[in-house]
């Protein structure tokens, strides 16, 4: 483990922390650290960062509530920068929004960002402007039912490629059965997050089965 004493603060005694959220993985804010306040920071399990404008020490959340419950904090090759990877209570901004970076400065025209919590806002989107011809809009129109039935219609389609040992064509009807079950999760109110936290909470994944000696 990197000790404090290692890492490098700038002239004016501070180190650059880029906070991550730990489900989504994205980022949330860049805010600047001290001794003090990194010391504060691992000692509470909280971020608290050395506020610039106000020169004084800053408890994430201690006035808003939306505090960031730390998971780690890594340093860069340098030692000169940290990344805290963080569970949040609340948006990340003092502007209300769930990461300070909101405003694209570029974007290529080729090159697409995809993650979960993408596809999960635009399922959301769907769900709320239900735009005509909308292949996701006609599962949430027509309900629970419908959606559930595609949902194991893709689990017998994955078991059928699975089977067949065929991989490209498992990886095709995985990905089918994954965006059902989001339609599912957004229908439901269920977060990517709620699912990883349920992930996270199993610390055994995999188990050797007890068989019981026949005697």
């Amino acid at each position: 483990m990197v000790q404090i004493e290692e890492l490098k603060f700038d002239s004016n005694g501070l180190i650059p922390a880029v906070v991550m959220d730990a489900v989504s993985r994205k980022v949330l804010t860049l805010a600047y650290m001290n001794r003090e306040s990194l010391a504060v920071s691992m000692e509470k399990g909280l971020t608290c960062f050395w506020s610039r404008s106000r020169q004084k020490l800053w408890l994430k959340g201690e006035t808003s509530g939306n505090y960031q419950h730390i998971v780690s904090i890594t340093a860069d090759c340098d030692r000169d920068a940290l990344l805290v990877l963080v569970e949040k209570d609340g948006p990340a901004c003092h502007l209300g929004t769930d990461s300070c970076f909101t405003a694209p400065v570029y974007q290529s025209e080729e090159l697409q960002e995809f993650s979960l919590n993408g596809l999960y806002g635009l399922l959301e989107e769907r769900n709320r402007q239900r735009p005509e011809g909308s292949y996701t809009t006609y599962l949430f129109e027509k309900g629970i039912d419908k959606i559930l039935k595609k949902v194991g219609e893709e689990c017998t389609e994955v078991i059928i490629a699975g089977k067949a040992g065929d991989k490209k064509e498992t990886i095709y009807e995985l990905a089918d059965l994954a965006y059902h079950a989001m339609v599912l999760m957004v229908q439901m109110g269920i977060s990517v997050e709620d699912v990883h936290r349920e992930l996270a909470s199993r610390h055994i994944i995999d188990h050797k089965v007890k068989q019981e000696k026949m005697v």
